[in-house]
């Protein structure tokens, strides 16, 4: 009995241990089947990402209690998935490679356009992007801002010299890890260039405005504008709806707006942005572009309620050191708002811009990265400020208006230059000045209390030159501008100032250090840069120098005919002041 006991409870120990290791075994069946079906479903999610295949899970009424399987774990793994692909730089990189158009600039410069739908993420830093050419050759990528009207973000790089050498010239991507991307050739595009682009687009309630370089490339010489249309939407995937030019100058095209019921496929019904660019009929050739359509109900938006009677505008690239003195001069003498096109500034300019601002003076900046398009730049404002300008002045920041009418006053006033703007006849649409050109008067580097204290001696030659305040209602509609005047609609008239009604200071040579920045770059798209061995007898050109920036002998002393101290006295009374620190003019403060 005793053996028989101890058998029987040895076999059921024995049966127990046999369940459990039978238990245990399916279990563990169990766990490795199910580990082997997620591993599975986990490869071919990945194979799919890769190929660029759509896969969706579906979701599975599975529950398997052992270890715990459930259809939210499958939702889990999809998520897990999902992320596992957006930091693989192997398997997916659209975390290091953002898409983007890319524009060949002058001296080598890239401009790098992210597109619409590829916004920079609120986590992303603005440091440490390249541009990444199809040689593997890197170049640093320099946030540049945001274009204004569509936001697009903008980064600059310089083209390698080994990339330079290779024909033609194919788009860089832009990518913050270019150890780790590639771009496969039949990926690659040709790299647009800035010579042949429609670049800008600005609509008006009953047209649209198209800014495109290459077409009307020489002075004086426009195609008419039946040899044009306008191309609205993305003309090889998803159709396109032309409309007819209907003015042509410059680099100025108008058309009508389309009808965004037959733009519904290009993704106007989903808000999405609407390319536009310009076709050349006779060609049956589009022009590369970057540029984007605003629809007629989205300028309502943009519209202000109040006009000032006296706007200034000019175009600026790294004049933060100038600033100050010319809109604290021509605020007091009655410039309610100015409007600056920044050409790229990378010396602080917003920051000036900031302080001005905080001041009480009214400076908007827009971000103007296109070169060589001071006409078109101008032609832009004259229709993004007619709502919120009636006279536009159109000087430089090294040109100050001045009336010898003023010296005797103790004070300036808000009054002064509408003075000059003689309401009779009623149907003047534009003002003119002469220019007084000044030399470096002495001076070696830029003088600390402004260039109306420092500059003083005046060149006797005048050269045929003006600059203008025109009435944005009186300008034609073709927008056609030269040296900052322009063409008028035929019921204004045009009125030259006597000089000795009124003028423009012009500190046009200035001390060399500043002088030679004039190198860089001519901002007027019909006048060639002074490095080009081009057009030596141009009058944009300086007298005596040569193609490059090398100082003359004596340059200091160049240019002086004789002193003219008639605006430097006028300010030091207007602005002048004995401080703790010394003599300081108001824009010192």
């Amino acid at each position: 009995m005793g053996y028989q006991r101890a058998h029987s409870v040895s076999f059921s120990l024995r049966d127990d241990e046999y369940h459990t290791t039978s238990r245990r075994t399916r279990t563990r069946f169990s766990q490795l089947f199910f580990s082997l079906l997620l591993l599975a479903a986990f490869s071919f999610y990945v194979s799919c990402a890769i190929s660029g295949s759509s896969f969706y899970f579906f979701q599975v009424n599975l529950t398997v209690q052992s270890n715990h399987v459930t259809n939210q774990g499958f939702e889990e793994l999809y998520n897990v998935t999902s992320l596992s692909r957006h930091v693989s730089s192997i398997e997916e990189d659209s975390v290091h490679k953002y898409d983007s158009v890319p524009v060949l600039l002058p001296d080598w410069e890239v401009l790098v356009i992210l597109l619409p739908e590829t916004p920079l993420m609120p986590s992303d830093s603005l440091e440490g992007f390249h541009c990444l050419f199809p040689n593997n050759q890197t170049s640093p990528a320099r946030f540049s801002g945001a274009l204004p009207f569509t936001e697009r973000t903008a980064f600059k790089c310089i083209m390698p010299n080994g990339v330079r050498r290779q024909m033609p010239f194919w788009q860089p991507i832009l990518t913050k890890h270019p150890e780790k991307e590639t771009l496969p050739k039949e990926e690659q595009r040709e790299l647009m260039n800035m010579k042949n682009l429609a670049y800008e687009s600005i609509s008006t309630e009953s047209d649209v405005v198209l800014f495109v370089k290459g077409v009307n490339s020489r002075s004086g010489i426009n195609s008419p504008p039946q040899d044009f249309m306008c191309i609205f939407g993305d003309d090889v995937v998803h159709g396109a709806v032309k409309t007819p030019v209907t003015s042509s100058m410059q680099e100025v095209f108008r058309c009508s707006h389309p009808d965004l019921t037959a733009l519904s496929s290009s993704g106007a019904d989903q808000g999405r942005p609407i390319k536009i660019s310009l076709q050349i009929t006779k060609e049956n050739r589009t022009v590369p572009s970057v540029a984007y359509y605003t629809p007629r109900h989205e300028i309502a938006l943009t519209q202000e309620p109040k006009k000032s009677e006296i706007c200034a505008c000019t175009m600026v690239y790294n004049v933060g050191k100038f600033l100050k003195e010319w809109v604290i001069y021509h605020s007091k003498i009655g410039v309610d708002k100015f409007i600056l096109y920044d050409n790229g500034s990378d010396d602080g300019l917003q920051t000036v811009v900031n302080e001005l601002n905080l001041d009480g003076y009214d400076v908007t900046t827009l971000l103007w990265l296109w070169p060589k398009t001071q006409e078109a730049g101008f032609s832009h404002s004259a229709i993004h400020a007619k709502d919120s300008c009636k006279w536009m002045l159109y000087v430089d920041v090294d040109e100050f208006v001045y009336s010898p009418s003023w010296d005797k006053a103790s004070q300036p006033s808000k009054h002064m230059l509408k003075s000059l703007l003689s309401q009779k006849p009623s149907s003047i649409g534009q003002v003119s000045f002469r220019c007084n050109d000044f030399g470096p008067s002495g001076q070696k580097s830029h003088p600390v209390r402004g260039v109306t204290q420092g500059y003083n001696c005046q060149r006797r030659v005048k050269e045929p030159r003006h600059k203008s305040i025109v009435l944005l209602e009186a300008i034609d509609d073709s927008l056609g501008n030269v040296v900052h005047h322009f063409g008028l609609k035929k019921t204004f008239k045009w009125k030259q100032m006597s000089v000795h009604d009124g003028v423009v200071n012009h500190y046009k040579y200035q001390a060399w250090s500043e002088f030679k920045a004039k190198f860089r770059r001519r901002v007027s798209a019909y006048v060639a840069d002074w490095k080009e061995k081009t057009n030596p007898n141009s009058k944009d050109r300086t007298p005596g120098l040569g193609f490059q920036p090398i100082e003359p002998e004596g340059w200091e002393h160049k240019f002086c005919d004789h002193r003219d101290d008639r605006l430097k006295l006028l300010t030091q009374r207007w602005f002048g002041e004995q401080t703790p620190h010394g003599y300081k003019m108001a824009w010192q403060r």
